[in-house]
């Protein structure tokens, strides 16, 4: 075991375990709230996948963290979660009937620590049939613009009931195939896109079928971290023709399109369109206002605090906008500046908790 700071080991695996002195164990509310030295740690135990923990924790979020009194230490899941910690907060972006029962457990013995995010509002987004309903209830639609889910289709089995399930839902070709389930894997991430009623059936449920919307093949990565909200291009599927439609068949199949290598920020995004004779550009970010009432609603609606959301201008327009994909606990290493925006995020959480409890002591 080597030791690093006065109140730090790491282990032989790399992770990192805290010593706190007996005169340490008080909370951390003086870090934020009084002008007070620092007493310790602000305590973040992580669970995540080894890809998440390479793309997220970057030596640069530690080290910025590690400034401003916030220590990442990793959760044994080979240990009983109430023998560790003392932990503030709980990360974790892990799948499994059995962690979400722990972790439902630990939430109930330790109601003073932040678990982000609860186990069965993350499930509720792991399926595409329930991932968008929130944003089809709420209707959003202001003098900013619609926001709205493109019509769609579940289908989870025996795939030759697919073009009367289609007939009978009313969609029209070009259809986008997802898998049911997102669960974070590439083959989840991967599309398909259909032109004809013949090819569907060479489509391998459980799927859900979405009414492609041209959309100028550029769609907005918008992601939420708490309160903050950042918003990023990326290139997406191209729009369809008439005449493509009328001339193409079968099914075409794409990898994840929406990538940090597919950025559209600094690319050259003609062409402009025309709305009610005024000129936008077809990767006009939406405006914020409406990003940020849709950002609320969703929060409150699921129950989430870290997610992302991929949006789409419907081509043609200026204020109609689709909702296709909501991803918890996403890639935050490809978001400009996710560092400061959330360890920031980090200390607004345990600034909460330190409200709460002053106003518990109250009564």
């Amino acid at each position: 075991m080597k030791l690093t700071d006065d109140n730090e080991e790491v282990t032989m695996n790399g992770t990192r375990e805290v010593e706190t002195a007996e005169e340490d164990i008080s909370s951390p509310c003086s870090l934020v709230i009084e002008a007070f030295p620092v007493k310790r740690s602000i305590i973040v135990g992580y669970a995540l996948t080894s890809k998440k923990i390479k793309s997220f924790l970057q030596p640069k979020l530690e080290g910025l963290a590690r400034n401003k009194g916030i220590l990442f230490v990793a959760i044994d899941q080979n240990r009983p979660l109430s023998e560790q910690g003392p932990f503030d907060i709980v990360l974790h972006k892990q799948i499994g009937k059995e962690w979400r029962r722990i972790l439902e457990e630990f939430r109930l013995a330790h109601p003073d620590v932040t678990v982000l995010d609860p186990p069965d509002a993350i499930l509720h987004l792991r399926n595409r049939q329930s991932m968008l309903q929130c944003v089809a209830d709420m209707n959003l639609s202001d003098s900013y613009g619609r926001v709205g889910v493109p019509k769609q289709l579940v289908i989870k089995r025996d795939a030759s009931s697919i073009p009367e399930a289609v007939n009978k839902a009313g969609l029209r070709l070009p259809l986008v195939a997802k898998p049911l389930v997102a669960d974070g894997s590439a083959k989840s991430h991967e599309l398909s896109l259909a032109y004809d009623q013949h090819a569907v059936l060479k489509l391998e449920p459980p799927l859900v079928l979405q009414e492609f919307v041209n959309h100028g093949g550029v769609l907005f990565k918008v992601y939420i971290v708490g309160e903050a909200i950042r918003v990023v291009r990326r290139f997406s599927l191209p729009d369809v023709s008439r005449r493509e439609l009328s001339e193409a068949a079968g099914v075409f199949r794409f990898p994840r399109v929406s990538c940090a290598a597919a950025s559209a920020d600094d690319a050259d995004l003609d062409p402009n369109i025309a709305v009610n004779n005024v000129l936008i550009l077809v990767a006009e970010l939406p405006p914020r206002p409406l990003l940020e009432r849709l950002a609320k609603e969703l929060r409150r609606g699921l129950g989430l605090r870290l997610f992302n959301l991929d949006i789409i201008r419907e081509h043609g327009t200026r204020d109609r906008f689709y909702v296709i994909d909501i991803n918890y606990f996403p890639g935050y290493g490809k978001m400009p500046e996710y560092e400061h925006v959330f360890t920031d995020f980090l200390l607004s959480v345990i600034q909460s908790q330190c409200k709460k409890r002053a106003l518990a002591d109250q009564y």
